[in-house]
């Protein structure tokens, strides 16, 4: 049951953040709304909302920013995980759209296999090389829409997703010693609220001289959906690693690009050349077998020291 219960989670996360990527792609359309405006408000929002849920549940919520350690990794997470994520996936939209953005993240796990091989200074597995190249290959299709004397996308829209994809990677790899200390609901809320800050005092005039986007309704109505589905996508994908596999995630989040293709299409009204959609299919058979042939590694090095600093610390 408690598998199952992982894979639901996994699945219903990945639809609910697949379909914002589209709702954030209809809000910079259809308002004056800044990609920062969009989410100092939605992450200081939904952080502040998770924090005061566990505060009234008895949780003392503080406790970890009492200590330097956890400080120092909260803030971390924070602002490069949790605010990277945000900040590449969004500015991806604005230069290109919601599926290309949705399909950079998702080739994520090449550069999670690219990094653990590196610190573990070991070669990966053949079954994950093989996923690699089929991967970027479906990448390099999405990009040139097969015409390899041009470049599709435009440039910015290519380097926000290559950032977007180091950032998940950060994203994925850096809170699980913070999880396992306090939780994946208190990460997050904190994770969401020391960006949101973050970005807020970064733009701090920009923010009050665009204040009257806030009177456009739909727009607002909008952002208030994403926020909450956000946020529950941000929960599930983190908690559903309790229950089931690296592996088991890695393949089910498929439904995150599937999602927002579909509402992307049906919504938007949005059309891809067919060698991008192609190259999208062939970068989700990639990172599924990328995923499936990492599963065939019986043994694995132990985690980086990076994290397993904890273990040595007292707290």
């Amino acid at each position: 049951m408690l598998r199952l219960k992982g894979i639901m989670m996994i699945v219903i996360g990945s639809m609910l953040w697949g379909a914002t990527g589209p709702m954030m792609e209809w809000i910079l359309n259809h308002s004056e709304m800044s990609v920062s405006m969009m989410l100092i408000l939605r992450l200081t929002i939904a952080g502040a909302v998770v924090l005061l849920l566990l505060k009234a549940k008895g949780i003392q919520i503080g406790r970890p920013m009492r200590q330097k350690l956890w400080l120092r990794k909260m803030v971390m997470f924070g602002v490069v995980g949790m605010l990277g994520v945000q900040y590449g996936f969004v500015q991806t939209i604005a230069h290109s759209d919601a599926v290309v953005a949705t399909l950079f993240q998702f080739v994520a796990p090449v550069y999670i296999i690219i990094l653990l091989s590196i610190l573990q200074k070991s070669f990966p597995p053949g079954g994950q090389v093989i996923g690699m190249i089929v991967a970027l290959f479906g990448l390099i299709l999405l990009l040139t829409n097969g015409s390899f004397s041009s470049i599709s996308l435009d440039t910015t829209a290519i380097v926000w997703g290559v950032i977007v994809g180091f950032a998940f990677t950060f994203y994925t790899l850096y809170p699980v010693v913070l999880m396992a200390e306090w939780g994946v609901l208190l990460v997050v809320g904190w994770g969401m609220f020391i960006g949101g800050v973050t970005l807020f005092i970064i733009n701090l005039p920009i923010f009050f001289m665009n204040l009257g986007v806030l009177l456009n309704g739909p727009a607002m109505g909008m952002l208030l959906l994403v926020i909450i589905m956000g946020t529950l996508a941000f929960i599930m994908f983190l908690h559903s690693m309790t229950f089931i596999s690296p592996v088991e995630t890695s393949v089910l989040s498929c439904f995150e690009p599937l999602t927002a293709a579909i509402v992307s299409v049906l919504w938007l009204g949005q059309t891809m050349g067919v060698w991008q959609i192609s190259g999208a299919a062939v970068m989700l058979v990639g990172v599924v077998w990328l995923s499936v042939g990492g599963n065939r590694k019986k043994k694995t090095a132990p985690p980086p020291e990076a994290y397993q600093e904890y273990e040595h610390s007292e707290v």
